[in-house]
Parts: C-alpha cells; structure tokens; sequence
C-alpha cells in the first residue's frame, strides 16, 4: 500500500478511484472500466510530475523522510556482495543505529557504513530511528581505522535525523564521539565516498559525510538542524517550520550551488519510495564513478584535497 505524504493528498484521492474502480471490475467481469481507469492513470502520472517538478524545501525534507525510502540496508543488500558486517566499539557496546562491515563493490574490497533507520515499528526501535550513540560513532572510526590499514575504500550511506540526544548518550561522551569520527573521516588516507540518502541531519550525519567526494539523492536534505529545531530556536515556534527550511538552503540542489555536495543524483518522478530498485542503481553507478575517479591515488593527495576542499568551502559559499 502506497503511504502517501501531506501535499500528495490529491494524488491519493485519482489513484484510489482508479484502484476503486478495478475493485469493483474484479467483483464483476462484465465490466469494463479499463478506459476510466487508464485516464484516471494518466491524470495521476501528470499530477505527480507537476508536484516533483516544484517541490518546495520542506516538501523535500518530508521526501526525504519517507519511511519508504530505500534505507542503508537495502543499498548493502543490493550494491554490496560478500558482506560480512562487523560490530561493537570495542568499548561499550553495538550500535544498532550504525551498520558497516567488510563487503566487495563491483568486485573491490571495500568497507561500508551507514546509519539504518529500520522499516516497520520494531527494527525502528531497535535501530534507534537510525539515531546513533557514542558507540555508533566510535564502531565507525575503528572500521574507518580498519580500512585505513588495509587500503580499502571507505564507502558511508547517510540517513539520520541527528546523533541521539538521550542522557544516556551525552555521559558516554556524545560530542566526542562525533568529533573523532569527523576527525578520522579527515584522517584516513583511503578514498571516501558519502551518499545522503534520505536525511543528513546534524553533527551526526557530518561525522560519515568529511568525504572526498559527497553525494546526494535528488530530494535527500542535509543541513546543521531540522526545520522544526531551527524554528523552535528562532521563533520559538517549531510550527514555523516551512520558513526555516527555507532559510536554512538544505536541499540538494542548494547544497550543489554552495559547492558542499559535489554531485546531485537523479530521481526517478514520484521520488526513492516510488521506484527504490532504478535509485539504488543510480547510487550505484555514481558511487563506481567516484571511486574510480579517485582510484590510484596517494594517500597524501588525498589527505590534502579533502583537507582544501573543506577550507575552501567557506569562501565558496560567501560568493554564492
């Protein structure tokens, strides 16, 4: 079943009188009702198209926050073969926010992590909303550190709201964490790939995004602070939220225009949720792209450009 968001409402409304239709011609074989149903088809299609083609910011921030959007996990299950996942900080405990491990890309040991949401109430629970802890953040700086020793590319899928702000979280030294994990994203001497797929939320999706190269989908968001804490903050409202998500220039195509993504993936019309096997193809065949365009490189090159691309963003954004 088709989970619809707030602004497809007129959309729901064309596609369940075709569904009804073919309902009522399923109950009835003499009746045709192919001709209705096409047009009601066609309506839709044409709805839809107009309404991706002029999404507003905080439209696309609910885009992004589709729950049936593909998550980390279907993108490993897809792009990645030989997973073999690897867990635990090898201080406190596993995060079962982050998931990453050893895998072969086209073929290439690599190592892959990302933050997994889950997608049905129970692996939400468990996944934590894909929220992650101290020991999220530290599991990715050992696997990082991992790859780095063995020479393998890192690869990060990036889907969070922000890191977990519980009590719990901030006494295991949740700042800390996320600063090392940015720290050893700027360290490793192996090219990095980051791929926002849905949400990059916060110091908690910055900490997998200090890449070489950044990504994202069409209608993925990426800024410091959701719309709704960011008007909570200013207007102390967080009902102003459609204004901030303006204010805050979160979307792909804004980020791409500031020089903070490097590349803007395609969605298909409709968004991920619609067609989730052609996105993750797309994600695919940027991400062997971008490797291959960083293939062979030393890691003091890489080192340095990733270290100069974050100087200069700065500068680049005062211009635009």
């Amino acid at each position: 079943m088709q989970n619809y968001l707030e602004f497809e409402k007129p959309l729901a409304e064309i596609e369940g009188k075709a569904e009804e239709l073919r309902a009522l011609a399923r109950q009835n074989e003499e009746m045709d009702v192919s001709k209705e149903a096409a047009g009601l088809d066609d309506k839709a299609a044409s709805l839809l198209g107009d309404m991706y083609k002029k999404l507003t910011p905080w439209q696309k921030c609910q885009v992004a926050r589709h729950p049936d959007r593909p998550h980390c996990k279907d993108y490993i299950e897809a792009l990645f073969t030989e997973f073999t996942p690897l867990a635990g900080d090898r201080n406190f405990a596993d995060d079962h926010a982050v998931m990453g491990g050893l895998a072969r890309f086209n073929d290439q040991p690599v190592v892959v992590l990302g933050h997994e949401k889950g997608n049905d109430t129970k692996s939400r629970i468990e996944r934590n909303f894909g929220m992650a802890r101290p020991e999220g953040y530290r599991k990715a700086v050992r696997l990082m550190d991992l790859a780095d020793r063995f020479g393998l590319p890192v690869i990060t899928l990036i889907d969070t709201t922000g890191a977990f702000p519980g009590k719990g979280a901030e006494e295991r030294g949740q700042s800390e964490a996320i600063a090392r994990s940015t720290e050893k994203c700027l360290q490793i001497g192996v090219p990095l790939v980051a791929v926002i797929i849905g949400e990059g939320g916060s110091g908690g999706a910055v900490a997998f995004a200090a890449a070489d190269k950044l990504v994202m989908l069409e209608h993925s968001v990426y800024s410091v602070i959701s719309p709704e804490g960011c008007a909570s903050i200013l207007w102390k409202d967080a009902g102003k939220m459609r204004e901030a998500a303006e204010a805050l220039r979160l979307t792909a195509q804004d980020l791409h225009k500031l020089g903070i993504a490097d590349q803007v993936i395609n969605e298909p019309v409709g968004g991920a949720q619609r067609h989730p096997k052609e996105t993750i193809e797309s994600v695919g065949n940027a991400i062997g792209e971008l490797l291959g365009e960083l293939d062979g490189s030393n890691p003091k090159a890489l080192r340095d450009a990733r270290r100069q691309k974050f100087l200069d963003m700065g500068s680049k954004a005062l211009v635009a």
